[in-house]
């Protein structure tokens, strides 16, 4: 039995405790806050309850299988709710899509109905490339540990194959290559961001989040995505677990070149066998590892491009909106300009503003409210803003509220106007996001996809320090509620049992 202390309680660290209890060993998770979630957390006042974080689950096989393995099985904590339709997306030329859940087949057609030409064929055939590199990446990439571009040679069995996973394309590319109608490319450029990336310089091999997410279904855990992890922490519990809220890690204690525990900022320390960290990465070899044994990783961090933040405003809504879906996306005039604005540190005038608004009686006060999360991708916080920083001052007085009352406004002029419905409203901003979670300038996945070497500079689960380990959105496979969850499992595997 190893001592296992874990920093953080987000959907990783609780994954991964969750597995190691499971295993065997002694567990012990330190959280900064006074609760557990990380990014899935909520809010809630007068009945209305939201997301504070992640609003899709894609996977749900994952998140089934970490449950069977640590106990009892998914379905006896939560309720799974799939998605038909998926989203709706609206163009500025007024033309829309409500693309349905029932696999690729039915979007390609509902695609092709709407838009005609060539529009089903096209998808179809990015559908059918999307398989092929999901079914080349799935295990040797996304559910094993990876270190470096050496670890391509995985994939490599013949020329076909890297001609498939196209590693010097982007997603932009891709998407100008096979899709006749720029809506069509405006849909798959979408999906970069799903990773805090520009679809201009993200590689091709995203493609397959659109096939994962029509493939394997678009979901909603009922109540709230919060709920999962409210499960996840209630699984740690049962399977002895302990939890210190509250505790502030200072840095991780290092004894003869290998992990020993973690000491707290009241200066209390915890002697561990093992680190598990489910802080972000530039966080924990910046701040809580020591220079000495940091300096190679926080090298390779700088090398990429961090991601974006989030700009989220939650409206207590009055009354019901026809033809609304669970999932909206409001396109803007010009695409590029928002990725132009976000990665040299301004905030977007005009974005694609995406909203949220679930059709679930536990999220609303009675029927006839709605709980809107609307969430504009933004640039990372930071005080200093120059060109190397590509950060905003997001706590410059009345910055928040303005940019609020632009986003609303906005969302007016694209024909969904709420504001005389609007009891009240919250905002978070990416600075918030940082004192939150203490990710670096709010920065919600870590470090981006951005450029073909993006997947080999996020850090490694396991890290060149004997005995210390990553889990979380900013180490290998990424962000997302289910590469989290497949990277606590990594670490779980690379542990070992008690």
């Amino acid at each position: 039995m190893a001592r296992v202390a874990v920093i953080g309680a987000g959907v990783g660290g609780l994954a991964a405790a969750a597995r190691l209890a499971a295993a065997g060993h002694n567990v012990n998770v330190f959280e900064q806050s006074q609760t557990y979630g990380g990014k899935a957390r909520s809010l809630s006042r007068d009945g209305f309850v939201f997301d504070t974080g992640p609003s899709l689950l894609t996977l749900p096989e994952v998140f089934e299988e970490l449950f069977a393995e640590t106990g009892s099985p998914l379905a006896d904590h939560v309720e799974l709710q799939r998605l038909d339709p998926e989203t709706t997306y609206h163009w500025p030329d007024g033309s829309q899509a409500a693309l349905p859940g029932g696999g690729p087949g039915a979007v390609a057609t509902l695609l092709g109905d709407t838009f005609g030409g060539s529009a089903a064929d096209d998808w179809r055939a990015l559908m059918a490339r999307a398989a092929e590199v999901w079914s080349l990446t799935r295990g040797p990439v996304l559910e094993s540990p990876i270190s470096g571009p050496s670890d391509l040679l995985k994939l490599v069995r013949n020329i076909h194959d890297v001609r498939t996973i196209d590693p010097l394309r982007t997603l932009r590319q891709v998407g100008n290559r096979t899709l006749a109608d720029p809506r069509l490319a405006m849909i798959l450029d979408r999906y970069a961001t799903y990773t805090g990336s520009d679809p201009r310089k993200a590689p091709a091999a995203l493609v397959t989040v659109p096939y994962v997410e029509q493939q394997f279904g678009a979901w909603h855990v009922r109540g709230g995505i919060h709920r999962l992890a409210a499960a996840l922490f209630e699984r740690c519990v049962h399977l002895g677990v302990a939890f210190t809220m509250g505790a502030d890690v200072a840095s991780v204690s290092i004894e003869a070149g290998r992990a020993s525990g973690v000491e707290l900022a009241d200066g209390s320390r915890c002697e561990s066998d093992v680190v598990v960290s489910n802080a972000d990465a530039t966080h924990l070899y910046r701040d809580l590892v020591a220079p000495p044994a940091a300096r190679s990783e926080l090298r390779r961090l700088a090398r990429a491009t961090p991601s974006f933040s989030g700009f989220v405003i939650m409206l207590a809504v009055r009354g019901r909106t026809p033809r609304l879906t669970h999932h909206n996306l409001w396109f803007p005039r010009d695409y590029d300009q928002e990725f132009d604005d976000i990665f040299a540190g301004r905030p977007v005038a005009e974005p694609a503003i995406y909203a949220c608004v679930p059709d679930d009686p536990m999220m609303r006060p009675d029927a006839d409210h709605e709980s809107w999360f609307i969430l504009v991708n933004a640039p990372r916080h930071g005080v200093v803003q120059d060109t190397t920083a590509n950060t905003f001052d997001w706590d410059s007085p009345g910055v928040a509220n303005r940019y609020a009352d632009s986003i609303i406004d906005q969302l007016a002029g694209r024909g969904m106007d709420v504001r005389p419905r609007i009891l009240w409203r919250e905002i978070i901003t990416p600075a918030d996001l940082q004192r939150n979670t203490r990710s670096p300038g709010g920065s919600i996945y870590g470090t981006s996809s951005n450029g073909s070497r993006a997947a080999f500079l996020r850090p490694a689960n396991a890290s060149r320090i004997p005995g210390l380990f990553l889990v979380g959105g900013s180490a290998h496979p990424g962000g997302g509620l289910p590469l989290v969850a497949i990277s606590a499992r990594i670490v779980a595997d690379q542990i070992g049992p008690a």
